[in-house]
């Protein structure tokens, strides 16, 4: 909650909210959501990932998605954040347009299980058809910077159907060269390369501030 409010003030234009960020996010509680959307003026987009590991859901945690969705939806999160793969490496198309239409009113973002997949340009593909409105990605690689490549074709395939989110290890330093590899108009970061997995908000919200001047700065 700290964070989320620093980042904010830093000059984020919407947060991911989560649990559990040391294992990559999870849902978070539902007093989480309700007490960011009391704090927070920008838009927020709840995590729905009932638990950490690959993104191959059994038949109760997807239907505990879907309750999580219903509950964000009350909660009056902006959007959600979620991704489903299938045993075979490929994007869940059916089961996860069924939690997009089920996300009428919000947004919906995949989030990296795509980087997980077996063929990240069809990926793109079966994403793109379910209906969600943004892909957050590194390319398949450990950071977004060196995915930059693959992100790059990514943002040109997607044209303007669905935004690619270009995401993992950025920072103020490399940001600029970041978007000018990859043509990409959004860029999402937790920062915590820099500052770590539990900074002190005074700290986060000078960091998401250079970031977001840097941001300003960049043609």
């Amino acid at each position: 909650m700290e964070t989320a409010a620093a980042a904010e003030r830093g000059g984020a234009e919407r947060v991911e909210l989560c649990s559990a960020p040391e294992v990559g996010g999870l849902t978070p509680s539902s007093a989480m959501m309700a007490g960011a959307r009391a704090q927070l003026r920008i838009p927020i987009f709840a995590m729905i990932r009932p638990r950490a590991g690959n993104f191959v859901y059994s038949g109760e945690e997807f239907a505990a998605m879907g309750a999580s969705i219903r509950l964000a939806k009350q909660l009056q999160m902006d959007g959600v954040v979620l991704g489903i793969l299938t045993a075979e490496g490929r994007v869940d198309v059916a089961r996860t347009r069924h939690l997009v239409e089920l996300s009428r009113g919000m947004h919906v973002t995949f989030h990296r299980a795509i980087d997980e997949a077996a063929n990240l340009v069809d990926a793109l593909e079966e994403i793109a058809a379910t209906g969600a409105d943004r892909i957050l990605t590194s390319g398949g690689k450990e950071t977004a910077l060196e995915g930059a490549e693959t992100i790059a074709e990514l943002v040109k395939n997607a044209g303007e159907r669905i935004v690619i989110l270009p995401g993992a290890g950025i920072q103020p330093e490399n940001v600029q060269e970041i978007v000018r590899r990859t043509g990409a108009r959004e860029v999402h970061s937790g920062l915590s390369s820099v500052v770590g997995r539990a900074p002190e908000a005074a700290r986060f919200e000078a960091e998401v501030r250079r970031l977001a001047a840097k941001l300003r700065k960049t043609p």
